[in-house]
């Protein structure tokens, strides 16, 4: 057992948190099985790969849903502890980072899992769909103003990534006061689920460089790459407003606009 460490009802050990790796305890059981639930919700139950299980709270769900979880861990400690929460079950730990986890390692249809730190929500999110065997299914459970960015109809550069690679949309809000030790904002699921692209790299250039200035009209930020005359038309051609903000165009309106502003190099 980890030195400090504390056996809590249902077999979990408790240790102390580390604050530099964001660690926050849910373990409101009724919302750990609804985000187990959420995961599961496709019908294949075979497989889920867990993102940060930290003391096994979400865990102990998966392992009720899934027929293995594997669970990737970046604290030590935490990490050789977790089995021993779970005798007997069908639980592969991997101490190490999901940033650097290779998933071309999982050869079956698999799904994912996790309570996740602000600090590296964009750099997991990108990593999971961008994977060669992207997930069936992603659930997150991800601070409340990063799940406004993904699923908002006021579009984002991250909620355009998300909406290129999959169809996504917000689950139920958890209170800050839901957690050991509270963190100072509120948080909510994401549901993603994968799909094949929609638009190709050069659209994203040209979103990239429209958000440039995300509250600067559009124009204005694409004004480095042909004259605002031209734009004002292409826009018009568009039916796009000369003083739209970039988040005001989905991803169907960039791929129309990169189409007419490639038309112009011709």
């Amino acid at each position: 057992m980890v030195a400090g460490a504390k056996l809590q009802p249902g077999g979990i050990l408790m240790v102390g948190t580390n604050k530099a790796l964001g660690q926050h305890w849910l373990k409101n059981r009724a919302i750990l099985d609804e985000i187990a639930d959420l995961t599961a919700s496709e019908g294949d139950g075979n497989l889920c790969l867990e993102i940060g299980p930290g003391l096994g709270f979400l865990t102990s769900s998966l392992l009720k849903r899934f027929k293995k979880v594997i669970a990737v861990e970046y604290d030590e400690r935490l990490a050789t502890n977790l089995p021993n929460s779970f005798p007997g079950k069908n639980l592969e730990v991997v101490h190490g980072d999901i940033l650097r986890y290779d998933f071309s390692c999982i050869k079956e249809p698999y799904a994912v899992a996790g309570n996740i730190p602000y600090y590296i929500t964009s750099p997991i999110i990108e990593k999971l769909l961008k994977a060669e065997n992207p997930p069936k299914r992603i659930v997150l459970l991800v601070q409340k103003e990063v799940a406004e960015r993904i699923t908002s109809e006021k579009e984002t550069q991250l909620s355009l990534f998300v909406k290129d690679r999959a169809n996504v949309f917000a689950g139920p809000l958890v209170k800050k006061d839901e957690f050991t030790p509270p963190p100072k904002v509120d948080s909510k699921i994401v549901v993603m689920e994968p799909h094949p692209r929609q638009v190709d790299d050069e659209v994203f250039e040209l979103i990239k460089q429209g958000f440039a200035m995300p509250r600067k009209k559009l124009i204005h930020n694409l004004a480095k790459l042909t004259d605002e005359i031209k734009l004002k038309q292409l826009f018009f051609e568009l039916g796009i407003d000369k003083d739209v903000r970039p988040g005001d165009l989905n991803l169907d309106d960039w791929k129309k606009l990169r189409v007419l502003m490639s038309s112009l190099k011709s």
